[in-house]
């Protein structure tokens, strides 16, 4: 069976984590699989014999994808068997069967994310992924219950969750995990469904209580104060230095801040899965997570810690728990929940459902 793999986005935050986690396991199997994508994002798949690059600049979301999709590309495209797509964005002109991820449908759930023109332009894309794809994927039950209730029922809608880079493992494995220091982190940005505006509120009552403790902000400065005005007065009302940006950082900075700090606070109103509490923890930090519905899905076997969500008074007095009282500096999580989310896992359901069959 030849598949062909939509990677045009693999750089990307979210999307691209979810692509670079299936697609070695994907190429494991005995099927064919050609990578549409920037050539230099991929080359280090060509080493394989059942891979095939196309190289492709076409951007995600524009008049060239739907409109005008180079003819060369499609043609053989249309020569395989199957067409996944990671995201809702799907290039015109397939004529093969679709598979497509839909990760989360949060612009209709929160439609003050964005204005009126911008959110129906999100949900024709939506609807156009469902519409002419055969099954659908998605990342936890939740997300599958809010597209069951925006675009329907008659498609199959397949939960694989989504799961943790190996790279996480092994640098827990490997015994680079370092000394704790007196650090909350936070990852995200400054969307309002990240909820960074209550952990400010919480971390403020936190300084005025005595703590010491620094907030670290995974993220740009800039992004965040020209983004927000109001974010920005927030922080501004937190002593001077209390609040750190990090920037840009790699997947190794990050690993190397998430080991050593104190607690990952996650004040989310809506996410599709969450992966920084597993990352957190599999590093052997805690972390503290709102009680949205999703996370209580996701995370419910796990040693977290929940907060009412966008109640800041309760977000600092569990902050106050798990630093002032001394709780256990360091989580260790058992194998069966390290090993709970895996993209092992996440590419096995995906597979069995692009009638996958071994050995073909």
């Amino acid at each position: 069976m030849v598949i062909v793999i939509d990677c045009r986005m693999i750089d990307s935050s979210g999307i691209g984590v979810y692509l670079r986690g299936c697609l070695p396991w994907f190429i494991k199997t005995n099927n064919n699989f050609i990578l549409v994508g920037k050539y230099q994002k991929l080359k280090t798949y060509e080493s394989y014999s059942n891979v095939k690059i196309i190289n492709c600049s076409v951007k995600p979301f524009t008049l060239m994808e739907l409109l005008f999709f180079p003819n060369k590309i499609k043609t053989e495209i249309n020569k395989a068997d199957i067409f996944f797509s990671p995201y809702i964005n799907i290039p015109c002109g397939l004529k093969i069967q679709i598979y497509t991820t839909i990760h989360d449908i949060i612009f209709p759930d929160l439609p003050e994310l964005t204005n009126k023109v911008t959110l129906a332009v999100r949900m024709w894309f939506y609807r156009r992924a469902y519409k002419i794809s055969k099954k659908i994927f998605t990342v936890s039950n939740f997300s599958k219950s809010r597209i069951e209730y925006y675009l329907g029922t008659e498609k199959p809608i397949i939960v694989t969750y989504s799961a943790i880079q190996s790279i996480f493992i092994d640098y827990k494995n490997e015994n680079k995990l370092t000394q704790k220091n007196d650090t909350i982190i936070f990852i995200g940005n400054i969307k309002k469904h990240k909820g960074l505006d209550c952990l400010l509120e919480a971390f403020h009552l936190l300084r005025k209580d005595g703590f010491s403790n620094k907030l670290l902000i995974v993220g740009s400065n800039d992004n965040f104060r020209s983004s927000d005005k109001n974010i920005n007065k927030k922080i501004d009302s937190i002593d001077k230095d209390a609040v750190l940006f990090t920037g840009f950082i790699s997947d190794e900075k990050l690993m190397e801040y998430l080991s050593s700090a104190a607690l990952l606070v996650q004040p989310s109103l809506y996410e599709g899965f969450c992966l920084p509490p597993l990352e957190a923890m599999i590093l052997g930090t805690h972390a503290l997570i709102s009680d949205i519905p999703v996370l209580k899905e996701v995370y419910s076997d796990f040693p977290v810690t929940f907060f009412k969500a966008s109640d800041s008074i309760d977000l600092k007095e569990k902050m106050i728990h798990l630093l002032h009282n001394k709780a256990a500096p360091s989580v260790c999580l058992p194998e069966h929940l390290v090993t709970k989310y895996t993209f092992e896992k996440t590419a096995a359901v995906i597979l069995e459902n692009l009638n996958y069959i071994k050995g073909r």
